[in-house]
């Protein structure tokens, strides 16, 4: 069953140029897919385009579930003012937008999924406390509390070391295998897209070039 379908949508920061063209794609619950490309091929313009906050000005998206969405850590200020389990509890408020406290099943969900990340112990730090590691997982978390279906992330390793990029590889393989999430993530880690991804979509110049199984992406590159 699709989650997410994209059919003929273009888009452009301007009327005059277009950033992503003609672009169709269907994402099926419970797949974990890589969107893969060289900077400025279109990747992130397509995920914000996925999440509202690009206006298309051509064709459909259609989006069946609620998204947990995880930005750039470029776009997070790391010195923002509040605990790890505050972040966390946020996420959650998608729920109802007009809520001044959260429920017994909102500190629930939230206490369960710092639990599973390896969080609860330092729920009470300050986000500018943690390594970029953390903060990622905190961030993951947080998405997780937005929704149980589907996550989106922006280049979720950029910048960090590689003890630390296995550490996040290893969750979100987890959450897609164990956990039956489907996760679509911008990434120039072709070779983790390779070993842990179900699909791989390749972008060039706004436009997809690519959409295949991981393994066949695999085999045409050698």
């Amino acid at each position: 069953m699709s989650i997410i379908k994209i059919e003929n949508m273009s888009f452009g920061y301007t009327n005059s140029n277009e950033t992503l063209t003609n672009i169709n794609m269907e994402i099926n619950e419970g797949e974990f897919v890589a969107i893969i490309g060289e900077n400025g091929s279109g990747k992130s313009s397509l995920i914000k385009c996925i999440l509202g906050l690009n206006k298309i000005q051509k064709g459909k998206i259609t989006v069946n579930d609620r998204i947990g969405y995880l930005p750039q850590l470029t776009e997070i200020q790391n010195n923002f003012p509040a605990t790890i389990e505050e972040i966390v509890l946020s996420g959650t408020i998608p729920n109802n937008v007009f809520k001044i406290f959260y429920t017994k099943d909102d500190r629930k969900k939230a206490e369960d999924v710092m639990k599973k990340l390896n969080l609860y112990d330092m729920r009470k730090k300050c986000f500018d406390e943690i390594s970029g590691g953390q903060r990622q997982r905190v961030l993951i978390a947080r998405a997780l509390c937005s929704t149980d279906k589907i996550i989106i992330l922006d280049e979720p390793v950029n910048s960090l070391d590689s003890k630390v990029v296995s550490g996040i590889y290893d969750i979100l393989n987890d959450l897609y295998r164990n956990k039956g999430i489907t996760i679509v993530m911008v990434s120039h880690d072709v070779e983790r897209c390779i070993k842990y991804c179900s699909r791989i979509i390749e972008m060039e110049n706004g436009k997809i070039i690519k959409d295949i199984d991981s393994q066949d992406y695999k085999k045409k590159e050698a």
